[in-house]
């Protein structure tokens, strides 16, 4: 059910990480490596992902290597939104990947890459072409971003809201399909690169688009997904039977599952960006969601 485990999301991303609690990473890096470990000992056999960094920047993996954080991880994953946010050119994706490969010896998966339809479908229409023809055979993993559309009453999770003005608004137009289900031009254009690009879809607490994503899974070609299971989240009333329903819906995919968020009562601040108080207690979840849903097979003897 799940082929990898990544230990959080955009974590040099001041929207997934606070930067002003932890601004050299140190506590990072301390609760990814005591993560990747606690991962190991449940399964040695399942890959971890770092979460993928957006920048594209290989100073904070070279960070991460001297802080010890690269002998815990097995690969590395990168996101890019270059026809939304970042500051390079589509045409760039190849170029950026061989940045991170110059500062790496580990595989490197792209977990999200999207395009809005804020200005037009049309646009993502021709970058999702655009997109697998650069990355198809440059990276072993492309998940594009997203699915569905981001539920305009849900609302991002972004620190930067102030600053994006307009900006802002092109998280609720990333999916393939509108918020009320139907289809936009690029979903053709998407069935033509599967399996080769999966995707990347975020499943909200008791959200109701998950069979429905799963139909529309399979009708695409799709065979590999990307989601995540929030640490936040585990403290919500049948947090674990949540869980069992998504986890169970997605059999039929290969999973990168994604642990982070931190509960508002165990970190430092109270905000899901916040390094956790006790690091230990993010490994355990990470620990407890492998033994619950990919545990080590059992080796027979001859």
């Amino acid at each position: 059910m799940i082929e990898a485990a990544m230990i959080w999301n955009e974590p040099n991303n001041k929207s997934h990480w606070d930067p002003e609690i932890d601004p050299g990473w140190a506590m990072f890096g301390e609760t990814a490596k005591l993560a990747g470990r606690a991962i190991r000992e449940v399964n040695p056999n399942l890959p971890r992902v770092l979460g993928g960094i957006s920048p594209i920047d290989p100073s904070f993996i070279e960070n991460l290597t001297g802080r010890g954080v690269m002998e815990e991880i097995d690969v590395v994953a990168v996101h890019g939104f270059p026809l939304d946010w970042n500051l390079w050119k589509i045409d760039e994706w190849p170029a950026k990947i061989d940045e991170i490969r110059a500062v790496t010896d580990k595989p490197i998966w792209v977990t999200e890459v999207g395009i809005s339809t804020f200005g037009a479908e049309e646009v993502q229409a021709w970058g999702v072409d655009r997109t697998a023809e650069l990355l198809i055979g440059k990276a072993p993993r492309i998940h594009w971003y997203s699915l569905y559309d981001l539920p305009q009453a849900w609302g991002a999770t972004t620190r930067h809201r102030e600053a994006e003005g307009s900006s802002y608004y092109r998280h609720f137009y990333m999916g393939l399909l509108r918020e009320d289900g139907s289809p936009k031009p690029s979903l053709e254009h998407f069935a033509k690169h599967t399996p080769h690009m999966g995707l990347c879809q975020w499943f909200h607490y008791e959200d109701h688009r998950l069979y429905e994503a799963v139909e529309w899974m399979k009708r695409l070609g799709v065979t590999y997904l990307r989601t995540g299971l929030s640490w936040a989240d585990s403290f919500r009333p049948n947090a674990l039977d949540w869980f069992d329903r998504q986890m169970e819906a997605l059999a039929d995919f290969d999973v990168t599952v994604t642990f982070c968020f931190t509960p508002e009562h165990r970190g430092i601040a109270p905000h899901h960006t916040s390094p956790p108080q006790v690091p230990e207690e993010f490994a355990e979840f990470c620990a407890s969601m492998i033994r619950r849903y990919a545990p080590a097979k059992a080796t027979i003897a001859a």
